[in-house]
Parts: structure tokens; C-alpha cells; sequence
């Protein structure tokens, strides 16, 4: 069974909401038009995109919504009085996120919060049902697993990265099927907007690349990621308090071998020789989508 600590993963959201700011601006000013009054941000965690989303249309109503009091507060603080910040659950269906939003809105961004759902069809269904004529919902889900690696780092078997994103795979069906009362949606993200009753589902996928040699604090941020996602798999994080990596009750599984297990351990050793944080070789290049329907006029 694996169980995500929301609270645990607030901090590690804040972080991702700073360090993804160009992004989330650049996106944001692709969605909004003129005209929208209210926009709101489903299960916003530390905040970046609804930020990016007032940046963007200043005046326009813009509405951050959590399930967790602690990510709330991040993005509360984050967002800096730009955004109003509501508790609310996509798991509770689409009232009390249209209590929340208080109005109908033209535009609803989703990111990484409908794999969450037990039933991700069902959780498009409401976040749809909440739109005005004419309105858009933006998804973002899925994309190409990033790179950041060479394929040899002297350490271990080449193909370390790969063998890590196989492992998240893996680890990511257990979640999924861990959630109490979980349905399958074996069809892609258009499709689930489709049957949403939205209208012109398209995909768009965006690209960010940073070449090496990374700034220090981008590569901080790349090796503090890695280190998320291997205690992820291996839970040693337990006890101390994000798309996730703290506070997670994992299954017995043994998602790495004990030799990629122990070359991780060396690249995340801050006094090994073969510290990740040291290399000047590492790079960024991340290719996200946005899945995105609108609602009949």
C-alpha cells in the first residue's frame, strides 16, 4: 500500500512552486483571455501556477484550492494576498469546489492533482461541470520523463536514470492502486475530457531545457528531486515531514536492485567522490503536457 502525506509533502510544493516560475508564467499566459473574471487552481500545492495566473490577468478573480491545510498554507504564503486560497477536495465531488470558487469559472487549471483521484473520469466530470459557457479546463498530466543525467556516471550500470523512471512507473500503478475505491481510465487525458462534455480537447506539450552547467541552485534543485524520489521508493524519509516524496507508507515492494540502489547512495552522498552535486555535467530537459477542453457556449 503507499499513502501520500500531503502535510509531509508541503514544504518539497513550496520549493517546486519557486523554482518553476518561467514556466508556470509562460503556460499561464497561453490560457488566460481577456475577458476571464474567475480562474481557479485545483489542488494548487505550493501555489506557482495560481500566482503566474493573477501575474497574468491582474484584476481577474483567481481562486487556489488544496485538500491540506499545510500545502494550503504554502501557497498561501507563496501567492502573497494575489490569490484568495480555499480548503477544498476534488474527492468530494464538484460542490464543495463550487462553494469554494463561488462562481461559475472560465478557467480551471489542474496539475498533477487528477492522478490522485480514485476515479479520475469522475474528477473531470466535476472540475467541467464547474466551468461558464465557454470556459476552459487545463490538465496538466503526463508529458516525457525528464533527463538530466549522462547515461555513465562511473557509478553503477549505465542507464541509472532510465532503470529510476521504470521504478516510478511501477511504484505509481501501486498508488493508484492503493487508493480506496480506485477505477481504472484506460484511455489518454482528451479522451477523459471528451467524455467530460468539453468540447476541442487538444494537447499541448511544452519543452524546458537548462544546458549544462547548471547555475548551483538549479542543480541543487535536481539533486534534492533525486533524493525525494529514492526515498520515495524506499521510504526512508518515514517520520519526517511532494509530482511526492515525504511521509508516504510504501508496499513491501523493492522498486531499485541493491546495486542501483547503492550507486544512488553514492551520487547522493554530499561527502562521497561521486556526489551529484559536484558534477558539472548535469542538465535539465523536461517535456510537460497541458490537456485542454472548453465547455459549450
Amino acid at each position: 500500500m503507499i499513502e501520500i502525506d500531503w502535510a509531509g509533502e508541503a514544504g518539497r510544493l513550496r520549493a517546486s512552486a519557486e523554482g518553476e516560475t518561467d514556466w508556470n508564467a509562460a503556460v499561464a499566459r497561453s490560457l488566460v483571455r481577456d475577458g476571464d473574471k474567475v480562474v481557479a487552481d485545483i489542488g494548487c500545492g505550493g501555489g506557482g501556477m495560481a500566482k503566474a495566473l493573477a501575474e497574468a490577468l491582474p484584476g481577474t478573480t483567481v481562486v487556489a484550492i488544496d485538500a491540506d491545510p499545510d500545502v494550503l498554507e504554502q501557497a498561501r504564503e507563496h501567492t502573497a494576498g494575489l490569490v484568495r486560497c480555499e480548503l477544498a477536495s476534488m474527492d468530494d465531488g464538484a460542490e464543495p469546489l463550487r462553494r469554494a470558487i463561488d462562481a461559475p469559472a472560465d478557467l480551471i487549471w489542474a496539475s498533477a492533482s487528477v492522478h490522485h483521484a480514485a476515479d479520475q473520469q469522475a474528477a473531470v466530470d466535476a472540475l467541467a461541470s464547474l466551468l461558464a459557457p465557454g470556459g476552459r479546463l487545463a490538465l496538466a498530466e503526463g508529458g516525457l520523463p525528464a533527463r538530466h543525467l549522462p547515461w555513465d556516471l562511473g557509478v553503477g550500470e549505465p542507464g541509472l536514470e532510465l532503470r529510476l523512471d521504470l521504478a516510478q512507473d511501477r511504484w505509481f500503478k501501486v498508488m493508484r492502486d492503493s487508493l480506496t475505491g480506485s477505477v481504472p481510465m484506460p484511455y489518454g487525458w482528451t479522451e477523459a475530457l471528451t467524455r467530460a462534455g468539453l468540447t476541442a480537447a487538444t494537447t499541448r506539450s511544452v519543452l524546458t531545457e537548462t544546458p549544462p552547467p547548471l547555475p548551483p541552485e538549479r542543480l541543487d534543485g535536481v539533486v534534492r528531486a533525486f533524493r525525494t524520489r529514492i526515498e520515495r521508493l524506499t521510504g526512508s524519509d518515514h517520520g519526517h515531514g511532494h509530482g511526492h516524496g515525504h511521509g508516504h507508507v510504501v508496499s513491501d515492494e523493492e522498486w531499485l536492485t541493491p546495486e542501483d540502489l547503492d550507486a544512488w547512495q553514492q551520487l547522493l552522498d554530499p561527502d562521497g567522490p561521486h556526489y551529484l552535486g559536484r558534477r558539472s555535467d548535469l542538465a535539465v530537459l523536461s517535456v510537460r503536457s497541458v490537456h485542454l477542453g472548453h465547455a459549450p457556449r
